[in-house]
């Protein structure tokens, strides 16, 4: 007891004396300055080592869905996990499924192959051809990632089975399951806060803390970097590689950066929405999206981000293409 009191007095202490600086700090310099400070913080790692303490990491870090599809093309099942009241992803369901003719990530239109990749669902169809049985979920396919790889094609559906015709044991690259069995998995999930991981295998689970908390705080130091006007440390977080969603290169995005940041505008930039996802089969890729508010003197966004980075040995991220 008396050793926990003494902890727990020097940790009241440490607090106090951290309050102290940043009222002294506020006090000499304005908020301005103590945002900045703070800004900065959201790039310590050991910040978000303590924050994901208690956070279920089990896909990655996911603040904005509650339930997970993990699609095994190997046994040929779709496997439904939600979150309980503690926030925790528990699995619910397994179903029998059925993937495309051929084996492989799909690449183009026509390739018979269901896709490896993480998408969204953005749309149910319930008034649909017999073929497909009574609805069907739309997925996201092609994604940035697939964009980036020049990857084609489209109408990747998670959807039933015929109801009046007969049909093979395989797709044309969708994921179909039985008909009883969409309908409980129409009752069991809201698409807009579903996320699908589509692995030639077993879907990854498990993710390192420690390994996200790096990449949680290296998404936040290149915020802080582009919210300061800090070119060359914004640009040391880029592929050489990189190739932005509509084309552009690196070296004209360079110089697009470099112009913008030498106006030196005051931003705002509001992250909200995170997740940081490991690619299926890709060796340390990740899929960051969130939710981005910017706002400067000259432009204002609202949307939504993706980024997809690649760790060096060290576990910093390098980002090869974005949207």
């Amino acid at each position: 007891m008396r050793m926990l009191n003494k902890l727990l007095f020097l940790t009241l202490f440490s607090f106090s004396l951290y309050a102290n600086s940043i009222l002294t700090n506020y006090r000499e310099n304005g908020v301005q300055d103590i945002e900045k400070q703070m800004d900065l913080e959201l790039g310590n790692i050991q910040y978000w080592e303590n924050y994901l303490t208690n956070i279920d990491t089990s896909f990655g870090y996911i603040e904005s869905y509650s339930a997970i599809l993990t699609c095994n093309k190997e046994t040929s099942s779709l496997s439904l996990y939600k979150q309980n009241k503690k926030k925790k992803f528990k699995f619910l369901k397994n179903y029998n499924a059925f993937t495309g003719k051929m084996k492989g990530d799909k690449k183009k239109e026509g390739d018979l192959k269901t896709p490896l990749g993480i998408y969204n669902l953005t749309k149910k169809i319930s008034k649909l051809d017999s073929f497909y049985g009574p609805l069907a979920f739309v997925t996201s396919y092609p994604n940035t990632y697939d964009t980036y790889r020049g990857k084609n094609g489209s109408g990747i559906w998670i959807h039933g089975l015929p109801t009046e015709q007969e049909r093979d044991e395989y797709t044309k690259g969708c994921i179909a399951i039985n008909n009883s069995n969409i309908e409980c998995l129409d009752k069991k999930i809201n698409i807009n806060t579903t996320m699908l991981i589509i692995n030639a295998s077993d879907t990854q689970q498990n993710i390192s803390k420690k390994l996200l908390s790096g990449i949680l705080a290296g998404l936040y130091k290149w915020r802080y970097s582009w919210l300061y006007n800090e070119t060359q440390l914004y640009l040391s977080f880029y592929a050489n590689n990189f190739i932005r969603e509509d084309g552009m290169k690196y070296e004209h995005f360079v110089k697009y950066k470099t112009r913008i940041f030498k106006k030196n505008e005051k931003k705002t930039i509001v992250f909200k929405n995170i997740t940081v996802i490991p690619y299926p089969n890709e060796k340390d890729t990740f899929q960051i999206t969130f939710k981005e508010f910017y706002a400067s003197t000259s432009f204002s966004f609202e949307g939504d981000k993706v980024l997809m980075v690649k760790l060096d040995k060290n576990n910093s991220f390098k980002i090869f293409t974005e949207k």
